[in-house]
C-alpha cells in the first residue's frame, strides 16, 4: 500500500518508529514530514499528505504534530479526505470502520511512541464496514 506520512517538530521520533514498522510490513511510504526537532509550521507537512491522499497518489497517510489539531484542521480542508485525531488504537480502528478515515492524526505530546505505531497498525489492518456508515460518510464532504 502506498502511504504518505507527515510531521512538525513534536514528532520526528513517532515518525521513524512509524516509518520502521511500515518498512518492515511492505508498504511504500512518501515521506513528508520533517526529521529534527527544529520549529516547523504543521500545515506545510499537512498540506502535502492531504495533497496526496486526497489525488489518490497515496491510498491512505499519517500526520503528527503536539496535539494533532492543528494538521486534523489542515488535513480536513480537502474535499476527499477524512482526518481522524486518535489518542488509542481502538479510536483509529472506529475511525476506518465507521467513518472511512483515510488520514491517522496522531497527538505526539499525548501517546505513547509504542501507542502510536498500534494505532497506525489497527488504522492499517481495519476496513470500511460501509453499510449504514456509508450514508453517513457520504454526508460529510461539502459539495
Amino acid at each position: 500500500m502506498k502511504i504518505s506520512i507527515g510531521n512538525d517538530h513534536a514528532g520526528p521520533d513517532y515518525k521513524e518508529a512509524i516509518l520502521k514498522m511500515l518498512k518492515d510490513r511492505g508498504h511504500q511510504v512518501t515521506n513528508h514530514g520533517t526529521d529534527t526537532f527544529a520549529s516547523v509550521d504543521y500545515p506545510d507537512f499537512a498540506h502535502q499528505v492531504a495533497r496526496d491522499v486526497d489525488s489518490s497518489t497515496t491510498e491512505l497517510g499519517i500526520v503528527i504534530c503536539g496535539s494533532a489539531q492543528g494538521v486534523s484542521m489542515t488535513v480536513n480542508k480537502y474535499q476527499n479526505v477524512r482526518g481522524a485525531v486518535c489518542w488509542i488504537k481502538e479510536i483509529a480502528g472506529l475511525a476506518r470502520e465507521h467513518n472511512n478515515a483515510n488520514i491517522l492524526c496522531i497527538p505526539a505530546r499525548f501517546t505513547s511512541i509504542p501507542q502510536a505505531v498500534a494505532m497506525v497498525e489497527t488504522f492499517l489492518d481495519t476496513d470500511f464496514a460501509a453499510g449504514r456508515h456509508a450514508n453517513r460518510v457520504n454526508k460529510i464532504a461539502c459539495s
